[in-house]
């Protein structure tokens, strides 16, 4: 399942760094999370990140993509695997 902000999003720019995929990023007025990217943590942590440093609770499952646990391991795998491919990815 991937995660999406909804519109109570305040903008505190906590979740963006958290996010081990890079899949959350600032949108046209809120921050949004690319569901493509988006393993709910999934390889990395316990539970998503973005939803435990989240001080508005802005952030439930993306009812459009819903995900077994299977599911998020093959995308995480992925991930890794185009990260590789691709070199390490550098922030501004």
């Amino acid at each position: 399942m991937a995660l999406m902000i909804t519109d109570e999003c305040i903008n505190c720019d906590v979740c963006e760094p958290e996010c081990p995929n890079q899949a959350i990023f600032l949108g046209p007025q809120i921050y949004q999370i690319d569901p493509a990217r988006c393993t709910e943590c999934v390889g990395h942590f316990d539970e998503p990140q973005c939803v435990q440093v989240c001080p508005v609770s802005c952030i439930p499952v993306h009812p459009d993509h819903v995900e077994t646990r299977e599911q998020l391991e093959m995308k995480v795998q992925r991930l890794q695997e185009l990260a590789q491919l691709s070199g390490p990815v550098r922030r501004s």
